[in-house]
């Protein structure tokens, strides 16, 4: 099978596959001799773009989805009738960001860090498919240990958790625009509270 015909049988898949598509996934249809899927969406990308098409093959929790280009976002809402968005309240937003920086974490440290009672934001994330129970912590009582799911990459366009912003990033926006630092006390570390780390690849 000539390369450009394997080009031809991905771009379908990634127009057919509602998820993003894996090099797994790709080995599975080829009976054999499964293109590279990384090579191939560079040659598809370099042909969208040559061609000024209005979607474009991003690479998004661990594999890659045919998108359209974000300039065409206003019309494709205009058809859809829709807003796009996520729609989660502060509390829910405040638990998911912990949770992605801090994870495997379990509901006490979450309410530690918080200040508050955190059972409902927690029912509220799993049931959007945003966090998931990862497993039991070793200590008094083994609580549940919370961590994102696939779909949290997918919704915040992420290939791996190492995408998201490090402190040093944070620090520096902070710097840049005081005011966000109230938005980011969350994160502040009390003397004997949980540690920040930075997030690394699952």
């Amino acid at each position: 099978m000539q390369q450009k015909e394997q080009d031809r049988i991905v771009e379908a898949l990634l127009f057919a596959n509602p998820e993003p598509l894996t090099q797994a996934q790709l080995n599975k249809v080829f009976d054999d001799d499964a293109p590279s899927l990384k090579d191939s969406v560079n040659r598809l990308n370099k042909f969208l773009s040559i061609h000024d098409r209005a979607y474009e093959i991003i690479s998004v929790a661990g594999g890659y989805q045919l998108v359209t280009r974000s300039e065409y976002e206003v019309w494709i809402r205009r058809l859809l009738n829709k807003s796009g968005r996520l729609n989660l309240s502060s509390a829910a937003l405040d638990a998911l960001a912990i949770i992605a920086y801090k994870q495997p974490i379990g509901r006490y440290d979450v309410e530690a860090i918080r200040g508050v009672d955190s059972s409902g934001v927690l029912k509220t994330l799993i049931t959007r498919g945003l966090i998931k129970i990862k497993g039991r912590d070793s200590g008094p009582g083994r609580p549940l240990l919370y961590k994102t799911t696939k779909k949290f990459l997918e919704h915040f366009g992420l290939n791996r958790l190492s995408d998201m912003p490090k402190l040093k990033e944070i620090t520096e926006l902070i710097e840049a625009d005081p005011t966000l630092g109230e938005q980011m006390t969350v994160f502040h570390k009390p003397e004997t509270g949980p540690q920040f780390i930075d997030p690394s690849p699952e």
